[in-house]
């Protein structure tokens, strides 16, 4: 057995890289023990005698299956939860997707004109998206049923029975 020590290290700086990733082809290892420049130890890369072996990664498959699942909104329960429930999902974030679809409905009844403009507070459809009413506004996301009585009852003057 020769020694091609030398030449795996001389392989390695010619190639950029460690020790370990150097391949020397079994079967040419008198052609390799010859080798004793870098310009011989490059004409053994070029004819592939001495391999650069490819990088051990960390395998993404295993992540990329995870997330999928995530996706699908698997792997959500509660032995998967680390935070409370409003550090998860904070109240404002909560309040934040609650009045915005409100706002964006009370300027589309205001620009219909269903809401009288010079005084609009004082609709009740404003008391109900501040919250001073019992009775909460529904969110934007339910059915156009929800909101076909509140227009109806706009349309006709918006009296407070």
């Amino acid at each position: 057995m020769v020694d091609l020590k030398y030449q795996k290290r001389m392989a390695a700086e010619v190639m950029k890289c460690g020790t370990q990733r150097i391949y020397l082809d079994p079967n040419k290892t008198e052609d390799i023990s010859e080798a004793v420049t870098r310009t011989d130890i490059k004409s053994l890369i070029k004819n592939r005698v001495i391999i650069k072996k490819q990088k051990k990664g960390v395998s993404r498959g295993r992540a990329r299956y995870i997330a999928r699942q995530k996706k699908k909104g698997k792997r959500k329960g509660p032995g998967s939860r680390k935070g409370a429930k409003y550090a998860r999902f904070p109240k404002k974030r909560r309040w934040i997707q609650t009045i915005r679809p409100l706002r964006r409905k009370l300027k589309e009844y205001r620009d219909g004109g269903y809401i009288d403009t010079l005084m609009p507070e004082q609709s009740e459809l404003y008391e109900w998206v501040v919250g001073n009413r019992r009775i909460a506004m529904p969110p934007s996301g339910a059915d156009p049923a929800i909101y076909n009585p509140i227009l109806l009852w706009i349309t006709q003057g918006a009296l407070d029975n």
